[in-house]
């Protein structure tokens, strides 16, 4: 991956229904070179798909981070499972006490908890530790 490659990723990223031709002017390429940039990005599993967000009326997004103890085992283990989880956001292997720090994203309370749960499952897992998010602000 080069300049190119992370500029596109950033712009789709951003809106991934951004046209190409868009794309091609933000990055300074011909609309063939990005269209020829995203298919390869595709195929080599960098670009995994394309997601709409959303937020069905009367359903309010919950935010966490969850704390994961476990034993054992090393991050990488569990982020395969961490995929099949769609309201994960992000996960990150961490220094200290705690193992990972997963961001999640659930429609609801109760989606929520189900995630929990789901987790809790993992193999040796030892411990979930929540924290809802109050207030986001942006910088």
């Amino acid at each position: 991956m080069d300049k190119f490659d992370h500029q596109i990723l950033a712009l789709l990223r951003a809106d991934a229904r951004t046209p190409v031709s868009q794309i091609a002017r933000a990055v300074n390429l011909s609309r063939s070179a990005v269209s020829e940039r995203i298919r390869q990005l595709e195929e080599s599993g960098i670009i995994r798909g394309y997601h709409a967000e959303v937020c069905l009326p009367g359903s309010g997004e919950v935010k966490a981070f969850f704390e994961l103890f476990y034993q054992g085992r090393r991050c990488e283990d569990y982020v395969e499972r961490m995929r099949a989880i769609p309201e994960v956001r992000r996960c990150s292997g961490i220094s200290g006490e705690t193992d990972m720090l997963v961001y999640i994203e659930a429609a609801s309370m109760a989606r929520l908890s189900e995630v929990r749960a789901q987790i809790e499952t993992f193999p040796h897992m030892q411990r979930v530790k929540t924290h809802m998010v109050v207030q986001d602000w942006s910088l």
